[in-house]
């Protein structure tokens, strides 16, 4: 086994236990849920939507299971990177490290055009750009701070979405029995026309890459682990929360949009430049009847995109830092401030931010589009390395002689949890856009596969270039 540096060394556990809570509540909860779930609805119908979420829901508490065995045990900012080195080997690590830091940078990227589009329903006569060059300035202040500076922001803009889901969720009952609004649909919608399958499986399929790209940042939980103060007792509590906050917040939203608003809504199916502003949750408020909900709507989806930003510079930073004490990355970004803070590895993922800019000359539309679909695969690869990592370890763990019951948490479906998770995942990268592939449309084809042949060339050429040199063995359970 190699011996991956303990990427903890210098870095201050300034994460307290409600910080980890809403990190795990809040990570996953984004323009995924605020925006594209009404395209979901309108593609796959409201019962193909809910399946999707719910199928991809199942697995994603599947992986967080497996993450959560693993860095409760072993709780490193390297997360799974190193789990991957350590049990698999590390060129396998290698490649998933440099994926995922790739990921979260183009997110980052990503969220900055969204921001940008954000603003113009209050400000129309600003170019994107300057807002993508405002909250690059912003994100990159909060991350410079401290550790803790990071756990306090995201904890307040995480409280804020979990607050707006649970006042739609109250709103949208209310609809649904007469309550609130002029008239309550009933459940008309899933029947109407071709409801509540529209375009049957093909379509469930479809909507499988937004709903898991809605799902990412659930692991953010594995990489705070390396920082957080008591993560034996925190992490646990922090995974048991997700099949919760999965069923309450999506498969919950998702129910009720798809019950209020027929899925042939034109709303719903519009394709300009500017849909990110032209929420579900919107239009659920407005039909409510409470005033201001458009702007109030997008004030919190400006908070969503912040706070995933915010998360995104946090993780790829910690990654990028692992990674060089590990040997896979420049030893420049092993450097920290006095405040346990790795500057130049932040300062790098933040220049990937500066992809934002694009929006000046490609179009904000096209622009986050693209982005999302790079970062989508790349997410769905840094979770099969979750999976796979996981099985190696329970084998070594049992190898080692050591007690499953003295496991801080132990995941409850091994081994059918990661195989079953491994194997969705397959599916999914697989069919994410296989009409694009079936149509022969290069771009599309190239923008949501390009992750795939990138992460094989990384593993190939880390073990070309590492192939002769030994491997140094360790005893993986000494980490911390």
């Amino acid at each position: 086994m190699t011996k991956p540096a303990a990427p903890t060394d210098g870095l201050k556990r300034g994460l307290k236990a409600r910080h980890m809570q809403m990190i795990a509540i809040g990570g996953s909860i984004g323009t995924g849920l605020f925006v594209a779930s009404g395209g979901t609805i309108a593609q796959a119908g409201p019962g193909g939507s809910l399946l999707a979420y719910a199928l991809i829901g199942a697995m994603v508490l599947l992986l967080m299971q497996s993450l959560g065995e693993m860095s409760a045990r072993l709780p490193v900012s390297g997360s799974f990177q190193t789990y991957a080195s350590v049990f698999v080997n590390r060129h396998f690590g290698f490649a998933i490290g440099w994926n995922y830091w790739f990921n979260w940078a183009i997110t980052v990227a990503a969220e900055l055009v969204a921001a940008g589009i954000i603003m113009s329903y209050w400000l129309p006569d600003v170019p994107g750009w300057i807002w993508a060059g405002v909250f690059l300035l912003l994100l990159t202040g909060l991350n410079a701070l401290s550790t803790k500076a990071f756990g306090e922001s995201e904890y307040w803009l995480a409280m804020i979405k979990v607050i707006t889901v649970i006042v739609f969720l109250a709103c949208g009952i209310a609809m649904i029995l007469g309550i609130m609004g002029d008239s309550s649909p009933g459940f008309s919608n899933w029947s109407n026309g071709d409801a509540p399958f529209v375009g049957g499986w093909l379509s469930v399929v479809s909507v499988f890459m937004i709903a898991g790209f809605s799902f990412q940042g659930t692991e953010l939980v594995g990489v705070a682990a390396g920082e957080a103060e008591n993560p034996q007792r925190d992490i646990p509590k922090a995974i048991k929360a997700i099949f919760w906050r999965i069923m309450l917040f999506y498969v919950g939203a998702i129910f009720i949009i798809g019950t209020l608003l027929p899925y042939a809504d034109p709303s719903l199916l519009s394709s300009g430049e500017a849909d990110i502003a032209s929420s579900p949750f919107t239009m659920v408020f407005e039909r409510a009847g409470i005033a201001f909900a458009a702007a109030l709507m997008n004030a919190v989806i400006l908070s969503a995109i912040l706070s995933a930003g915010n998360s995104g510079l946090y993780a790829s930073a910690r990654m990028l830092y692992s990674m060089a004490l590990d040997g896979k990355a420049p030893k420049i970004f092993a450097r920290l401030n006095r405040r346990g803070v790795p500057i130049p590895a932040m300062l790098l993922t933040a220049s990937v931010g500066l992809f934002g800019f694009l929006t000046a000359i490609i179009g904000q539309s096209s622009a986050y589009t693209w982005l999302l679909n790079v970062s989508g695969l790349s997410g769905f690869i840094a979770w099969v390395g979750i999976a796979v990592s996981h099985y190696k370890f329970r084998k070594a763990y049992i190898a080692s002689g050591q007690d499953l019951a003295k496991l801080p948490y132990k995941a409850p479906l091994f081994p059918l949890g990661p195989i079953l998770a491994f194997v969705i995942l397959i599916v999914v990268i697989a069919g994410q856009n296989y009409e694009a592939v079936v149509q022969g449309r290069v771009l599309e084809v190239l923008s949501s596969y390009i992750g795939l042949p990138l992460f094989l060339l990384l593993w190939a050429g880390h073990w070309w270039v590492t192939r002769k040199q030994p491997e140094v063995k360790v005893d993986p359970w000494t980490l911390r």
